[in-house]
């Protein structure tokens, strides 16, 4: 009995040393259970420090019948998607393009304040200079359609031109530099108001773009109103122009007023 006993002790232990233990199966699943643990924070992070792009809509912002012209990706400060006759073939030509709007956005931007400015003061400086008058009897100022272009200096477009090639010529200088950021930039920021920052440069650039948009169809309105009624805009409009008091005595006196 003694014997039967000790033997079975025997067999008992080796089995159990064969056996996995807790320990042991604990050991062996815990790499697998870190692993997991690892992965899954690594590719949360990298997602939110590489998130996808988001997806560009189909239809064009502007003109939702029409599909989104291929190279207006939204990249551009004030893209819409304005583009119905596909002019924009490339990233190329929408670069060329945009440079163009912003040059057409700054001079309208000041030819419409230019325009009602030389109604209201020109007859006056010209009289302090003893000088003839630009601006016809109607107050119009010269144009295309108005006329009157003869009476300006030839001086005065040599000056343009010179101005405007000299502008021109360092913007393409400054564009083959590193410090060009895109279209329109001549690095001219006397008063530093150009923000730092991305988006409040990418807004800043889509309100001159804004602004330079509503400039080039009043210019043109300028010119077709004149054109049309015969009266100057000063005039037709004084209200936008003149002091509040002035305006109503003259439209007192033109019998608008009782």
């Amino acid at each position: 009995m003694k014997l039967l006993a000790a033997t079975a002790l025997i067999f008992a232990s080796g089995a159990s040393a064969f056996a996995p233990s807790s320990s042991a199966g604990r050991l062996i699943n815990a790499p697998r259970m870190s692993e997991t643990a690892v992965e899954a924070p690594i590719a949360v992070e990298f997602e939110e420090l590489f998130p996808p792009p988001p997806a560009l809509p189909e239809m064009s912002a502007s003109i939702p019948f029409l599909s989104r012209p291929a190279a207006l990706d939204g990249s551009l400060a004030a893209d819409v998607g304005f583009d119905p006759f596909g002019f924009a073939k490339s990233r190329e030509d929408l670069m060329n393009y945009r440079e163009a709007e912003v040059k057409h956005a700054r001079l309208a931007m000041l030819a419409a304040a230019g325009w009602p400015l030389s109604e209201i003061f020109d007859k006056k400086i010209a009289m302090a200079l003893s000088l003839p008058a630009v601006v016809d009897a109607a107050d119009r100022a010269p144009s295309l359609l108005n006329g009157g272009l003869g009476k300006v200096s030839p001086v005065y477009w040599v000056g343009c031109l010179a101005l405007a090639a000299a502008v021109d010529s360092y913007g393409i200088m400054r564009s083959k530099s590193g410090n060009y950021r895109g279209a329109g930039d001549l690095g001219f920021d006397p008063l530093g108001v150009f923000p730092k920052g991305e988006d409040g440069q990418k807004w800043m650039q889509a309100a001159e773009i804004k602004n330079g948009r509503l400039a080039m169809i009043a210019i043109t309105a300028f010119a077709v109103q004149e054109a049309v009624s015969h009266i100057g805009v000063v005039d037709e409009t004084p209200f936008f122009f003149f002091p509040l008091v002035q305006t109503l005595k003259e439209y007192a006196n033109a019998g608008y007023i009782n």
